[in-house]
């Protein structure tokens, strides 16, 4: 077996981001990390808008990101830390839009190590120095400068190691022009190592440390070293440095030291100064939890500056430092507003604030105003004795805030995020619809959502209007050449046209020069200012004073079809002759004096748009009915003779030539295509080579059930190509490559682009007698999103076989449910406690739920319709009770009726695991699936992990313990149960009596029912344990599976083995086999094994295109959706994998990391090839793409359709 690994949906969780000018133009950029990627997203001052600018795989595993600048210069530099065991530099470079790596210096191991620097970056903020630290020991300084051709330059690394010193957080100092500073908050265990009573570890002081790098000397010192607060978890750099043209200072320097409860400002020799978090008033919040900052960011502005901090419930405070000079008086904290929780904020010269946030979709906000005259009450310094210091191991009296709706910030934009995914399933439940969709469980806390993904473009609707009748043909077109916008729609009916103005409204006009008793073939707006109308009998040239030339066809033929563009016309008539015209200088139409008899009935035509400061496009393209597509010469020499022929499989039903950039055949200049739909839904796309007409590298592509309308539109001021059939599907470029999307949209029977001032890159469409105006606002979308709203994490949910409802269960820990706050607020109000009833209103997808401690659950079971995407009931859990696991069953007993069986556990303790009773909730489905009935509770003694219908039984995974249970009257009855495994099963699979098993952390085992006997056994296991996350079966024999750290494996057992046990009838055999290696008699054999890069949280064998083949389609937890393929014949494999070698030696990573110990993280890669890694030979330069074609003994051409051919077939996408 031998897979191809392609990504669908790239992760979209973000785990740091950073903020500058990395395109060196005035405006800035911010580059996130996604864990295995690097985006670029542009914000558009204007609109607010956020827009990805290009994104790139790195193959590496990103830790740490941080952008500087040389002093004077106008460019930022992104400096990347990662699990490859270098420093790398890099710069954007806009002429070819990539990341382009400057640097990259080696200092250690490969892997994400203790003490191996990588984990946290710090720049000086004049730009000289870097320094990059370990999570221990490890810190290391990189001087950086430019040389004389101002070309940057890096050092050899200095060491700023400490021996067993643990390090938490490291930042750059603002000291100006002085040496650069770097402090580290950091924690000595040596004494701790040796003293075995714990008293040292209690002991331990946390310092903050002061590391001066000495340019003149070229190495660095530790300068200055005190104890600070023990709970410190965060710094953020102060401003300072003087201003060179002045004595000013710009700020105090130094550094705040945010801990549990305080921030303290801290500098050497400098006093201290400390304030409290402010905490929210809130009736149900615990006064004992302690408040940290999580993400922190500071703004410069001219002569001031402040800082946003965020605390784990995403409230932001705003703090600011009053000083004189360089030396502090106050330090000052309020609250500003509540966001969702960020792994990183970045505020933006233009006024905005970037949320990423660490689950869900990140935000663009707009600072409405800073919050500076508000009557929020300030917390300050100055208020407490020797400001805030006078002890410094006991907390400060609480200071409160009462938390409200945004007033500061006022949301600009949404970047939808997956992240994270924690169930998913695939299934094709939309009416109408031939592809499957994906429905995922996604994010965490009250902001969780359930999401279906659709593969295609997202369309806005703006006007849809009822017409008098079905038209079949739809066009607009402007007056004159230089018109801004279209002046009229023409409608072509089956006995007439209608023309609409288009002003303040839409009208019908009559004085348009159009014939209107005939039905329109064509529409052009020719010239500088004429208008051309074809119609069956002639061609109408309505000039700018209204008056008409017209051509009359040859009596008793009329015109099937034409095509036009500024400066030509062709058309064709019923004799199977072409008519061409061309636009003289003075603006007459001519007609060519010969007419070409084609010998067959043409039954489509089309001509290129005239090339900027040409007078006419060389080449015609004509579908015959003879099943050929020829092209025909326009060059003045050689009229109207046949250069080139193509066959096809079935009669054309519409041509189209266009001019698209695409990068992976012409990286610099538009291609010309001749796109050919055919009668029998398929399309195919040709190049067409402008200097001898011929047609080369066919691709084929098959779009739906109808014959193909094919129509050139503009999109974002690119052609690009409307394909309609039974889908309507739009090719377009974007980021310099070729996309093939379809449209999420009704069924358009025709289309064209218009353009008017409301929606100036607009499409206009019919569907029957509706006449549609819409667009496309997010061209590079490959997975639409529709979310419903859950009230707490999601689980696990599952599909009822017969109905089309969701089962989902949801929880969260540390959360008290709804029963248990109604208690508990009953009890204040009895203790005569005033309830402040507008903060317990608050919306909680916002501000989120009063934290409660550990042990604590609030769950559900919510029934979801998917296609009315609506919650149709919630059955909230109560008595601390918490759902884990769900199976429909039909029980034997009760005549196969089917059954919801939900395992829950209360009272339940994550680690170490254990809970007061797990239950086995057994309901009756009502109302035909949209309620439930609980029938009776069965207690058990461990939490039930996995639940699973087995030959009309249940089959429970509880605790260590894998059991059968059959319904009873009063509770379920255990029939057998297996007790052997190690540590807790988390997932099954069956066939026949067959159960795949998937243990916490010791891989798969294959154990079968013995019924004769009533026993359950193991028969097979895995080599190697594996902590196991998510699996599924291949076939009888074979099974994939996925772990914690990011792999997918497949698993098979030998086929003699199999037969073997299943001949065995009682299990006798297994029973006195010997145990193989502390464990079961056999053993699995790996066939594949694959490092994605993501927590696989989910696996399902699924065919994505109608009549497809079967491919594994896997979730990951930071919102990656991709697929494993497997390969068809030998003959592939050799080529692909042939291919992934040359690009593995091509195309190096960003951050340096080795391609093929990436993929074998943990164990070598087997057997899969990396289609991500394969794909970017699109993005080659053509050089390099000739070569390892050679190598392949391909053209480029046929390398390029063989990946687009494995993506297409495989997913549609």
């Amino acid at each position: 077996m031998h897979l191809y690994n392609l990504t669908l949906q790239p992760p979209t969780a973000v785990t740091q981001a950073i903020v500058g000018n990395f395109s060196g133009a005035r405006q800035q950029e911010i580059i996130v990390s996604h864990g295995t990627r690097l985006e670029l997203l542009r914000p558009d001052v204007q609109t607010g808008k956020l827009s990805t600018v290009i994104a790139t795989d790195v193959f590496g595993s990103i830790r740490s990101l941080a952008a500087f600048r040389l002093t004077g210069s106008t460019k930022d530099y992104a400096i990347v830390g990662s699990d490859s065991g270098r420093i790398i530099i890099l710069d954007y470079d806009p002429k070819t839009s990539s990341f382009v790596k400057l640097h990259q210096e080696t200092f250690g191991k490969s892997g994400a190590r203790r003490i191996v620097p990588g984990q946290y970056l710090a720049t000086d903020p004049k730009g000289r120095s870097v320094m990059i630290s370990a999570m221990e020991k490890a810190k290391l300084v990189y001087i950086l400068n430019r040389d004389a051709a101002a070309n940057l330059t890096i050092s050899s690394p200095l060491e700023a190691h400490k021996n067993s010193a643990i390090i938490h957080h490291i930042v750059g100092l603002d000291v100006g022009f002085e040496n650069p500073l770097y402090a580290a908050l950091e924690v000595d265990y040596s004494e701790s190592d040796q003293d075995p009573t714990g008293e040292a570890f209690n002991n331990a002081e946390k310092m903050l440390t002061y590391y001066e790098l000495d340019l003149g000397l070229n190495h660095v010192v530790r300068k200055w070293s005190e104890p600070t607060d023990p709970r410190a978890n965060l710094l953020v750099q102060v401003p300072g440095g003087q201003v060179a043209s002045s004595d000013r200072f710009d700020g105090p320097s130094g550094v705040l030291v945010c801990c549990e409860d305080h921030i303290i400002y801290r500098h050497m020799d400098r006093p201290q100064h400390r304030v409290p978090i402010p905490r929210r008033q809130h009736p149900l919040e615990d006064p004992e939890r302690g408040i940290i900052i999580v993400a922190a960011v500071m703004h410069k502005m001219k002569g001031a500056f402040f800082f946003l901090l965020q605390s784990e419930d995403g409230d932001l405070y705003k703090v600011t430092i009053e000083h004189e000079e360089d030396e502090v008086r106050a330090l000052k904290i309020k609250y500003f507003d509540t966001v969702p929780v960020a792994s990183s904020l970045c505020i933006l010269k233009s006024g905005f604030l970037f949320v990423a946030s660490e689950f869900g979709n990140h935000y663009l906000y707009q600072f409405q105003k800073l919050g500076d005259d508000d009557n929020e009450p300030e917390f300050s310094s100055t208020s407490y004795p020797s400001f805030g210091m006078a002890n410094s191991s006991s907390p400060l009296p609480h200071a409160h805030f009462r938390p409200r709706g945004l007033d500061n910030l006022a949301l600009a934009d949404e970047v939808e995020s997956l992240d994270p995914i924690l169930d998913s399933k695939v299934m094709n439940l939309l009416p109408n619809s031939d592809t499957p969709q994906i429905f995922t469980a996604c994010g965490r806390g009250a902001r969780s959502s359930f999401r279906m993904l659709r593969h295609g473009l997202d369309v806005e609707e703006s006007v849809s209007s009822e017409l008098p009748g079905i038209p079949n043909a739809v066009w607009t077109t402007k007056r004159r050449e230089d018109d801004p916008f279209d002046s009229y729609i023409i409608l072509s009916f089956v006995n007439g046209t209608l023309v609409l103005s288009i002003g303040e409204t839409i009208e019908e006009v009559q004085d348009t020069g159009f014939l209107s008793s005939a039905p329109t073939l064509a529409v052009q707006q020719i010239g500088a200012d004429a208008l051309l109308q074809v119609h069956p009998h002639g061609i109408r040239h309505v000039l700018a004073d209204h008056r008409v030339n017209e051509w009359r066809v040859p009596q008793g033929k009329t015109i099937v079809t034409a095509t036009t563009n500024k400066r030509q016309v062709v058309v064709a008539l019923s004799s199977a002759e072409l008519v061409y015209f061309e636009l003289d200088l003075d603006g007459q139409l001519n007609e060519y004096q010969d007419r070409k008899a084609m010998g067959s009935t043409v039954l489509a035509l089309s001509v290129a748009e005239v090339p900027e400061g040409r007078q006419r496009t060389p080449y015609l393209a004509v579908g015959c009915e003879d099943q050929t597509v020829r092209i025909i010469s326009l060059d003045p020499e050689s009229t109207l003779e046949i250069i080139s022929l193509q066959a096809l499989t079935a009669p054309p039903s519409a041509i189209c030539i266009a001019d698209m950039l695409d990068a992976s055949i012409n990286k610099t200049q538009p291609t010309m295509f001749v796109n050919i739909g055919l009668q029998n839904g398929v399309l195919l796309r040709t190049v067409l080579d402008p200097i001898n007409g011929q047609l080369t590298d066919t691709r084929t592509r098959f779009l739906g059930t109808r014959p193909i309308r094919l129509v050139r539109v503009t999109i974002q001021k690119n052609p690009a190509i409307l394909a309609l059939s039974s889908r309507s599907w739009l090719n377009y470029t974007h980021q310099n490559l070729m996309h093939f999307t379809p449209l999420i949209f009704e069924n358009l029977d025709y289309a064209w682009s218009f353009s008017a001032e409301l929606s100036p890159e607009g499409l206009i469409g019919i569907a029957g007698s509706v006449l549609r105006i819409f667009q496309v606002p997010k061209l590079g979308m490959k997975l639409k999103q529709d979310a419903i709203p859950l009230s707490y994490t999601p689980r696990k949910f599952i599909s009822h076989p017969t109905n089309r409802y969701f089962y989902l269960i949801e929880g969260d820990h540390r959360v008290a449910g709804e029963p248990a706050v109604a208690k508990r607020l009953q009890e204040l109000r009895q203790a005569g406690k005033m309830i402040d009833d507008e903060m317990l209103e608050l919306p909680v997808e916002v501000f989120g739920r009063p934290k409660a401690p550990a042990g604590t659950w609030a769950s559900a079971i919510r029934i979801i319709d998917p296609v009315e995407a609506k919650t149709v009931a919630v059955i909230p859990l109560d008595n601390n009770e918490a759902a884990f696991s769900l199976a429909v069953v039909p029980f034997s007993a009760r005549d196969g009726d089917l059954h919801l069986v939900v395992g829950t556990a209360a009272d339940t303790f994550l680690s170490p695991r254990s809970c007061s009773s797990g239950y086995l909730r057994t309901y009756k489905f009502t109302d035909d699936g949209a309620g439930l009935e609980l029938l009776h509770k069965t207690e058990t003694d461990d939490v039930p992990l996995a639940v699973m219908g087995f030959q009309g039984r249940l089959v429970a995974g509880v605790g260590k313990a894998l059991r059968i249970y059959d319904i009873g009257k009063k509770k379920l009855l255990r029939k057998v149960e297996n007790k052997t495994f190690s540590t807790a099963i988390v997932s099954l699979n069956t066939q026949g009596s067959r159960i795949i098993v998937g243990d916490m952390q010791e891989s798969i085992h294959f154990a079968v029912y013995k019924a004769p006997e009533n026993r359950l056994l193991i028969f097979a296991d895995d080599t190697s344990p594996r902590w196991i996350a998510a699996a599924t079966m291949v076939d009888y024999n074979t099974i994939v599976a996925s772990d914690r750290f990011g792999n997918v494996f497949v698993n098979r057992l030998d086929s003699k083995v199999s037969d073997q046990v299943d001949d065995d009838p009682t299990g006798a055999g297994i029973l006195h086999e010997k145990g193989q290696l502390m464990g079961a008699p056999h053993k699995t054999q790996m066939l594949c094994h694959f490092h994605v890069g993501d927590l696989v949280t989910s696996i399902h064998k699924v065919s994505l295109v109608a009549g497809g083949r079967e491919v594994l389609l896997y979730t990951g937890l930071h919102g990656t959706v991709g697929i494993l393929v497997p390969f068809v014949s030998k003959e592939d494999v050799d080529f692909i994998s042939t291919l992934e070698q040359h690009m593995r030696t091509e195309q190096g990573s960003l951050v340096g990391r080795d391609h093929l110990s990436w993929r074998g993280y943990y164990t070598p890669v087997k057997a899969v090839v990396d289609g991500d890694l394969c794909e970017t030979y699109a993005r080659l330069p053509g050089s390099k793409q000739s070569a390892i074609a050679g190598e392949l003994d391909r053209t480029v051409g046929e390398v390029l359709k063989k990946l687009e051919q494995l993506r297409v077939t495989a997913s549609g996408f």
